[in-house]
């Protein structure tokens, strides 16, 4: 799965410079006022970043605090939520199962999981470890994500609708990014090892890599004593929010890390799987996960000129300033983050930030990439910024515009003709009451989650989520012969693009 206020938290928790001539100026000179003015522009509590170059920290330091309008500041061993960079620990774990020969990710699917189903029978008879791990299902990106995300289902519950789900696409046409594939995935850890993803993933790759501080499942991090707490932006307004109960989807994005131990992995990763001069992960396993499987586009992004986008196993491909760039982004309810490595250079950038309403997470490493290959500065946070502001102020006059709408909207039905019970195929029930003149949308699964639905025109709604992280967005009633059909029901974009369409049942 974005927003912003200002407080202004410099903190110097740990500072570690290299004592080398290659450090650029950038990162000796300008790192600091560059990251504390995007704190303050995007209205950042903290933030935590690291820079690997050649085998060695060339810093690692914390930055604000870990809650506004509180005074604990982060440090290099503070927890964030890392969201969708669990992937390419997930993608690794099985890699080294492969390599170990404990499995062969092109093995089947079922020979695994022989409950495993989707909606099309022989897609799920071929799909392949390999399909699950490179978005290539047939599902759009995010399909299913609001049925599952934050939802009381469990894990297996997701799986028996992830087989019921239709996808958009027909079965390795396009990529569409699939959180509930990467949680298909992991369940086959345990069908192999014993061990549930979890303790894999602690057991081989924590442990060893001494990421003492790391979580692997979300449910932790509430109980953590050095975490930074989640936030977003709501019409500009910097708010707390709950953490994401996401471990029903758990090997696509539960884990909880910081800078000091994303270092380790980082420095792994740059050394073909050694740490410490020990070979944790296979070099295979590796060279397995940086393979490209999926086309995305062309590259070109901003100042890139490159020729390939590709998706890996877990890791995101594309060539920048003719070196090829592995990365990942992480996005969950109230944290956006990215992972980078530049293997042929030794270089890895880390930046953790704990709102999910910011692009500075991306802007800083383009910024820290370009001054380690020599090239001009850009102020991409100035970039990203404008582009957001501009994005804030679209949809602010467009809410505006639906408000004025609803102001003096008449119907011919009443409010009671709407209420009742509805029914999504796959996803279950939802219910429209009218509670103090107000109709309430509630669904169930999300027992804590609902929408204020105002009236737009005859059969058009603006529906407002609680939860800001689900948006606001207009919902088409279908009316047929005076009566209520159905209502086409949609999410904010971060949590799903496809509209689900329930159907009045009483």
């Amino acid at each position: 799965m974005k927003k912003n206020i200002f407080f202004l938290f410099l903190i110097i928790t740990q500072s570690v410079f290299a004592q080398t001539d290659t450090v650029p100026s950038f990162v000796k000179d300008s790192l600091d006022v560059y990251v504390q003015t995007a704190l303050k522009e995007w209205q950042i509590p903290g933030a935590a970043v690291c820079i690997i170059k050649d085998g060695k920290v060339i810093i690692m330091k914390g930055y604000g605090v870990r809650e506004t309008g509180a005074n604990d500041k982060v440090d290099e061993n503070t927890l964030f939520m890392i969201g969708s960079n669990t992937k390419a620990f997930t993608a690794t774990a099985l890699a080294m199962l492969d390599a170990h020969k404990n499995l062969s990710l092109d093995d089947k699917v079922q020979k695994w999981l022989p409950d495993f189903k989707l909606y099309d029978p022989w897609v799920a008879r071929e799909a392949v470890i390999r399909d699950l791990l490179c978005h290539r299902l047939g599902f759009e990106t995010f399909q299913g994500d609001f049925m599952y995300f934050d939802s009381d289902l469990s894990l297996q519950e997701v799986r028996e609708r992830m087989g019921k789900l239709k996808p958009l696409y027909s079965f390795r046409s396009k990529w569409g990014y699939t959180n509930c594939a990467f949680m298909t995935a992991g369940e086959i850890i345990p069908k192999v090892t014993g061990k549930t993803w979890a303790s894999f993933i602690t057991d081989s790759i924590f442990t060893p890599l001494g990421m003492n501080h790391s979580l692997a499942l979300s449910k932790d991090i509430k109980t953590a004593a050095n975490k930074a707490s989640a936030h977003t932006v709501v019409a500009g307004e910097l708010k707390k929010i709950p953490y994401g109960n996401i471990d029903n989807l758990a090997p696509a994005g539960s884990i909880s890390s910081s800078v000091n131990d994303l270092s380790h992995w980082v420095m792994t990763q740059l050394d073909n799987g050694k740490y410490e001069g020990k070979q944790v992960i296979p070099s295979s396993a590796i060279a397995q996960t940086r393979l490209p499987h999926s086309i995305l586009g062309n590259g070109r992004v901003i100042f890139n000129n490159g020729h390939f986008s590709l998706y890996g196993l877990g890791w995101f491909l594309q060539e920048y300033n003719g070196k090829k760039i592995v990365s990942h982004t992480g996005g969950v309810n109230g944290f956006v983050t990215s992972v980078t490595l530049v293997p042929e250079d030794r270089l890895g950038i880390i930046v953790l930030t704990n709102t999910d309403a910011n692009s500075f997470y991306e802007a800083l490493k383009w910024e820290i990439m370009d001054a380690y290959f020599g090239l001009p500065y850009r102020n991409y946070n100035k970039l990203y910024y404008g582009s957001y502001a501009a994005q804030q102020k679209q949809q602010a006059d467009w809410l505006k515009k639906k408000k004025d709408t609803s102001a003096t909207a008449v119907d011919s039905f009443r409010a009671t003709a709407y209420t009742g019970e509805y029914k999504h195929d796959v996803y279950g029930k939802m219910t429209i009451t009218l509670e103090k003149g107000k109709l309430i949308a509630r669904f169930e699964h999300h027992k804590s989650r609902y929408a204020e639905l105002e009236l737009l025109s005859p059969g058009r709604f603006l529906a407002t989520f609680n939860d800001p992280l689900y948006g606001i967005k207009e919902w088409l009633f279908t009316i047929k012969n005076g009566k209520i059909i159905s209502v086409t029901v949609r999410v904010a974009d971060f949590v799903e693009f496809t509209p689900y369409e329930f159907y009045k049942v009483k």
